[in-house]
């Protein structure tokens, strides 16, 4: 049997004690993990069935900024908060939240989502607000008692996603002159940056352990361009300010990224559904920088750019990382059977026909987003049969957890 290994190998604590209370409250991965999938068999569903009036009921904010809200502010903060929290007790061998305080943060992101559909708007803003800040002080605290510099700047991202948030609220509700969706792109910028970060640690050093005969050493000067030209790509097509400059940056983005996933051999993974979900979602991170570029240049759609980043990258890595990190922190082997397979595969052709189906074939528009949604939905319906009792109980090694 394969030995399950840690998300990375840092500062582990130094014995393991004997499980304790609920096991769907000892680590952050499982609540918010099947929180997040069970949002997004629900929700995305229920968005489609509004964008196309089969339903006259609407949520609190206008449909379309509900929509693109809950993707950003309830499934992926969702699947961070449930993966730094985890990986944060493997990083500094400290307890992360469990139990009640777990239990509380978990209320809180469920609460917000259902104020989306049936509060006042002021009602939702604050139960939607009280997380990040929440989860950021947390987790900040955490790293800096273990002197942890290196995560630093992930808690400093969460913050800043709260003050986003913040943003999104005030300009939703008037309170400021700023369109509600530049916040929202903004949120999906700093979402991006979180996963170019974590990418670049875990898709090279999963890679390497699993694939006999390669070894990936990180070019220093590559790793830092990568890193600040998608960050300044971005922010200048936040701020759309200047579009010729926003696309020169993005495109600059797209060629480090690029440039840098090449160096991962990524083709040598085509055998290994639990590494290919992986390069083939960083594949769309790096397209939808460049599908962005066009869009500053007036070539493409930027609905196009945002749902390569939305679907095929945050949902990509999103559906990898789940199921690798569950089954390494139930004790389970990290081999994966064919309902994560056909989840992967279903993950990617709602990418396509989300991003590329609209391109190429316009009047396909409507099928594209229905089948996009059905597949991506089915997905983690998958995810929830097959992990859903691994997360309710305890770990199979017997371990605490």
């Amino acid at each position: 049997m394969t030995k399950p290994l840690p998300i990375f190998n840092q500062v582990a604590p130094s014995a393991s004690p004997a499980p304790q209370g609920l096991p769907f409250l000892r680590l952050a991965f499982r609540p918010f993990y099947l929180g997040a999938a069970l949002f997004s068999v629900v929700f995305v569903p229920l968005w489609v069935a509004i964008f196309l009036g089969a339903i006259s009921w609407q949520p609190t904010p206008p449909a379309l900024l509900w929509h693109a809200h809950e993707m950003l502010f309830g499934f992926a903060i969702a699947v961070i908060v449930g993966f730094l929290m985890t990986a944060g007790k493997s990083w500094t061998g400290l307890q992360t939240p469990r139990g009640p305080l777990l239990g509380l943060l978990i209320t809180l992101w469920l609460s917000a989502r259902v104020a989306a559909l049936l509060a006042p708007s002021t009602v939702f803003a604050l139960l939607d607000l009280a997380l990040l800040p929440l989860v950021g002080l947390i987790f900040l605290r955490l790293l800096m008692r273990a002197r942890n510099w290196r995560n630093v700047p992930l808690a400093l991202i969460l913050l800043l996603l709260a003050l986003v948030n913040l943003t999104f609220h005030l300009s939703m509700n008037g309170l400021v002159d700023l369109t509600p969706m530049r916040s929202l792109y903004a949120g999906l910028a700093f979402i991006v940056i979180i996963e170019c970060v974590m990418a670049g640690r875990v898709v090279p050093f999963f890679t390497a352990s699993a694939i006999a005969g390669i070894k990936i050493e990180p070019v220093v000067w590559l790793e830092r361009s990568t890193l600040a030209s998608t960050a300044l790509g971005l922010a200048l097509w936040v701020t759309g300010q200047n579009d010729t400059a926003a696309a020169l940056g993005l495109a600059l983005a797209f060629a480090f990224n690029l440039a840098r996933q090449l160096r991962w051999h990524p083709l040598a993974t085509r055998n290994r559904p639990i590494l290919w979900i992986l390069h083939l979602a960083y594949f769309w991170l790096t397209l939808g920088l460049g599908l962005l570029a066009l869009a500053e240049l007036g070539l493409a759609p930027v609905s196009a750019g945002v749902h390569a980043l939305g679907v095929g990258a945050t949902g990509g890595l999103i559906i990898g990382m789940m199921t690798r990190t569950a089954r390494g922190h139930t004790g389970q082997v990290l081999t994966v059977g064919m309902p994560e397979r056909v989840a992967y595969v279903l993950v990617m052709i709602a990418a396509v026909l989300r991003v590329l189906l609209p391109l190429l074939l316009p009047s396909l528009s409507v099928f594209g987003l229905v089948a996009a949604a059905t597949a991506w939905s089915t997905a983690f319906l998958l995810f929830l049969w097959q992990y859903t009792p691994w997360l309710m109980r305890s770990r199979a090694d017997g371990k605490d957890g």
